[in-house]
């Protein structure tokens, strides 16, 4: 049985793009991505996606606003 790839997440503080996806954003906020998801779906979140062709991305000043990082 092939292992699952690990997939390695940039520090948020370094994090040069607008948006991230829902897996890196889960990462760094220790919840699981199907949370996320709901969140997005519910709308019942701490913080809003934004949608792009039926992806979500998450912005990353919001996920630096929630977890206090500079």
């Amino acid at each position: 049985m092939a292992a699952k790839a690990e997939r390695t997440f940039q520090p948020l503080h370094e994090e040069k793009r607008a948006a991230v996806d829902t897996a890196c954003a889960a990462f760094h906020l220790s919840r699981s991505t199907q949370t996320l998801r709901k969140w997005a779906c519910l709308e019942t979140g701490p913080i809003r996606p934004i949608r792009v062709n039926g992806r979500l991305g998450w912005p990353v000043a919001d996920l630096k606003i929630l977890l206090g990082v500079q």
